[in-house]
């Protein structure tokens, strides 16, 4: 299974939502939609898509999330505790899938009539705080005091908090303790392993399993993997000033050791890992025991573990130095709770959001399906709640809190598209198509091309 397959937040996003391979296709397409909706919010004339205050005095929000029918469900407990001490705010529930999500978002903000309260992605966010299409939120009475600084900062720009963290995550290995057994192989100390220690091991119980099971899953298909390695290598994904942070290089360097893992059969075979690709989550390597280790957001734990029928282990990022300290991982905003600039109910808007944010009631309907609970104090508060899988997942969270990286910055207008760019060249990787450095100019160039457009 590739390494953080299918962004969402993402992601397989997060497991609630994800999305189909052809949504993925329409990623590059979608980012452009979004940027000509907003062009067309930019120029239009004044006015909001929320309806006005009724009759009897009550006011409707309207609010857009993407997410599964258990994220529906738990979304709408939480939206009938808020209306339960709020009787005078109706909230109009409007939901998808992630695969026509951000098309209709972009539809809507373009004929002026986004939602109210909009669960927004990074990928996004950028494009539509810079267009002017969402609220800044730190001019409403939203408590920020129990956030984590870098989960706070991830909603922050030069045009404002246009975007509340609705859960954290981080990037993880997950191991299947049942192929390293079947193996006869010792699983990795996350504490100290190095990325030749992975190849190592990876390599190690490819040998001593069967035909078709492999020691790790390979990377490639998504951006944060590349944000990983480039972090530990002193450069970044983006800049503050929303360039590229990074020379063709790097990532060729980053296709050089995938390809060194694939010649060594510690990860499946080209075509393998295209057919991975296609798979759901429950077919994943990992899930399914094809994988001893696969590359996946932290909060896709519990679902991977139901669909494995066995416990899974969470572990660190190898290092180039065999340091945790020096793994410079991240606390990621998995969404985010936004508003439209143009919602004629802004305190109310910001009142909910307050709400989901910071309320422990809110905290027990929504639990962990977004990630772990931002608010420190919620967290707590909600943990008797949480299932087995989600509390291994906090205390994941809580673990890595002292070695954390500095924040990355945000992704720039037109990052929609990245992910996409960085899947189609891996594929030329493997497949011989494109030596490592012929794919790396020709992935920069793309890459800068998305991000200026």
């Amino acid at each position: 299974m590739p390494l953080f397959p299918r962004s969402d937040s993402a992601a397989k996003n997060h497991p609630a939502e994800t999305p189909s391979t052809g949504a993925r296709r329409r990623l590059r397409k979608t980012g452009v939609v979004a940027a000509a909706a907003a062009v067309v919010l930019a120029v239009s004339a004044c006015g909001g898509g929320a309806a006005p205050q009724s009759a009897d005095g009550k006011v409707e929000l309207r609010f857009s999330w993407w997410g599964g029918d258990k994220r529906a469900q738990l979304t709408q407990d939480a939206i009938a505790a808020f209306e339960a001490e709020n009787p005078n705010i109706k909230i109009k529930p409007e939901y998808g899938d992630w695969s026509g999500y951000w098309d209709k978002l972009a539809t809507q903000v373009a004929a002026n009539d986004a939602p109210d309260i909009i669960q927004m992605d990074e990928k996004y966010i950028t494009e539509y705080s810079s267009r002017g299409a969402l609220l800044d939120l730190s001019k409403y009475d939203i408590d920020t005091s129990n956030f984590d600084e870098a989960a706070l900062n991830a909603g922050k720009s030069e045009d404002g908090l246009t975007g509340i963290a609705a859960g954290i995550n981080a990037a993880t290995i997950l191991a299947n303790p049942a192929v390293f057994k079947a193996a006869g192989v010792e699983l990795p100390d996350d504490k100290t392993w190095t990325w030749e220690d992975f190849e190592r091991i990876a390599a190690e119980v490819t040998a001593k399993s069967p035909k078709g099971t492999y020691g790790a899953a390979a990377y490639g298909t998504d951006e944060a993997s590349l944000g990983v390695w480039l972090r530990q290598n002193g450069k970044s994904l983006y800049t503050s000033d929303g360039k590229l942070g990074f020379e063709p290089g790097d990532i060729a360097e980053w296709w050089a050791f995938l390809k060194e893992l694939s010649e060594k059969k510690a990860v499946p075979t080209a075509s393998e890992v295209v057919e991975a690709e296609a798979a759901p989550l429950d077919q994943s390597g990992l899930a399914t025991g094809k994988n001893g280790m696969a590359f996946w957001w932290s909060n896709q734990l519990p679902a991977l573990e139901k669909a494995a029928g066995s416990e899974l282990q969470v572990l660190r990022f190898p290092s180039k130095t065999g340091k945790s300290a020096d793994t410079q991982l991240w606390y990621k905003a998995s969404q985010f709770w936004s508003a439209s600039s143009r919602t004629k109910h802004p305190e109310e808007t910001a009142k909910f959001i307050n709400f989901l944010a910071n309320n422990t009631k809110a905290g027990e309907a929504l639990l962990a399906d977004r990630g772990v609970y931002p608010n420190s104090e919620v967290r707590a508060a909600i943990e008797p709640k949480l299932t087995p899988a989600d509390i291994k997942v906090v205390k994941f969270i809580d673990q890595i809190k002292d070695e954390l990286g500095e924040a990355p910055a945000p992704p720039p207008k037109g990052a929609g598209a990245i992910q996409e760019i960085v899947k189609r060249y891996t594929s030329e990787v493997l497949f011989n198509r494109l030596s490592t450095d012929e794919a790396g100019k020709k992935a920069v160039d793309e890459m800068k091309s998305a991000i200026t457009s």
